[in-house]
């Protein structure tokens, strides 16, 4: 039988998912610095300099618009190719995101969750990723850098079972940085798990064609609904994947969800990455005192999982979206998704959205388990900016009234 686990280690979060990027054998890594995301290439890098990674093109591209346009081109001939990056930079690449779905490449690309500017804030929330929710790529969320290391042979293998590409976020620094207790897996495992590319389609000399020419009227509505039914293909596909991948390393990897004390008629909040700890931490505390609190982690984003959404919080009285990101003008951006799923139940429970965690603000326990109660009560409105700091905002706000009037006095 393949070893399981190579070792067990005490290890930066970027590293792990460098090593388990190594594992996988990519064969082209392209490869551009942004915080907080430098760490795993820096990582790749010195394994493919030290021969533990082999064989495997490692480019240093000057920007990060060209890292997946490398990675198009290098996936479209045949190689099993990789790239990470964050925030601006993962915008940087955004016209090659969607080429490289639309092209069906399986290309796998780790996004170091962090803010977008402006202003400038190099810290952590989902404004990065779910920006480019319809870019055609999946989207996977790790609640810890156990998550992620193991995520990362299933998005190659979904990648390549399903011709698309996959996007794993893992939360910057929160992650990245937090050096942890991680198994890594064993390089046999990985092999026999992940077996080597053999690309859909190929440009090769010997045999000339065309991928990616242009499409007039007349079909561009079929590709792109050929599209979207291959894209909706993850949610039956992943599910095997996950238990397969159970089988091979002995560990869940949850990659579609993941829950805990969902009871009838209780409150469930719902979230995605690293804060899931702590609000673990916050349901076992209220539980503790009575409280009907449960907890339903989203691994899987994008397909947006609704049927399995909708069997998890039938019986639920209410639902917390907390999101680490915002839809200005709108609010939350998985409660949107959330609300057209649970559309059409019988009677669809609660839903409410906390906006938490803004460019890398700490979510404490204390500010959750407040927040919980007060939801459990029915207290908490449709929409909450958890920890807001009211008086800078009447400050500010104050300002930009009096602005007009001071112009006019001068």
């Amino acid at each position: 039988m393949a070893s399981r686990v190579e070792r067990i280690e005490q290890i930066e979060g970027s590293k792990a998912v460098a090593r388990a990027v190594a594992a996988c054998r990519p064969q082209v890594v392209a490869a551009y610095p942004i915080s907080p995301q430098t760490h795993i290439v820096e990582e790749v890098s010195r394994l493919v300099r030290t021969g533990e990674l082999t064989p495997c093109q490692y480019v240093n591209v000057e920007s990060e618009f060209a890292a997946m346009s490398m990675c198009i081109g290098a996936s479209a001939a045949g190689s099993r190719a990789y790239t990470a990056t964050a925030s601006q930079g993962l915008l940087f690449m955004a016209e090659a995101l969607f080429n490289a779905s639309g092209l069906g490449l399986p290309i796998v690309l780790t996004v170091a969750n962090r803010a977008l500017g402006a202003p400038i804030n190099i810290w952590n929330d989902h404004s990065d990723s779910l920006s480019q929710r319809d870019s055609g790529w999946i989207q996977l969320y790790a609640r810890d850098n156990q998550q992620a290391v193991d995520l990362h042979p299933l998005a190659f293998r979904l990648a390549e079972e399903l011709s698309l590409p996959v996007m794993v976020c893992m939360d910057g620094f929160v992650l990245t940085h937090a050096v942890e207790r991680v198994e890594l897996p064993g390089q046999e495992a990985v092999d026999a798990f992940l077996p080597p590319f053999r690309p859909a389609q190929l440009l090769a000399p010997e045999q000339p064609m065309t991928i990616g020419a242009m499409v007039g009227p007349e079909a561009f509505t079929e590709v792109r609904y050929l599209a979207h039914t291959r894209h909706l293909r993850a949610l039956t596909v992943l599910p095997r994947l996950a238990e397969e991948f159970r089988a091979a390393f002995g560990r869940d990897p949850h990659a579609v969800l993941g829950e805990a004390h969902l009871e009838p008629g209780g409150t469930v909040v719902l979230a995605m990455g690293s804060v899931l700890g702590t609000l673990a931490d916050a349901v076992d505390e209220l539980r503790a005192e009575g409280l009907p609190v449960g907890l339903l982690g989203l691994t899987l984003y994008r397909p947006f999982p609704a049927e399995a959404l909708r069997l998890a919080l039938a019986r639920a009285g209410r639902v917390v979206v907390l999101e680490r990101a915002l839809a200005p003008g709108v609010g939350g951006i998985v409660s949107a998704d959330l609300a057209a799923a649970l559309h059409g139940l019988p009677d669809p429970p609660e839903i409410r959205t906390v906006i938490a965690g803004l460019g890398g603000r700490p979510i404490t326990k204390a500010s959750l388990c407040r927040m919980l109660a007060d939801a459990t009560a029915g207290r908490l409105p449709e929409l909450l900016f958890l920890d807001l700091e009211r008086d800078v905002v009447e400050r500010e706000s104050g300002l930009l009234e009096k602005a007009p009037d001071e112009e006019g006095a001068t």
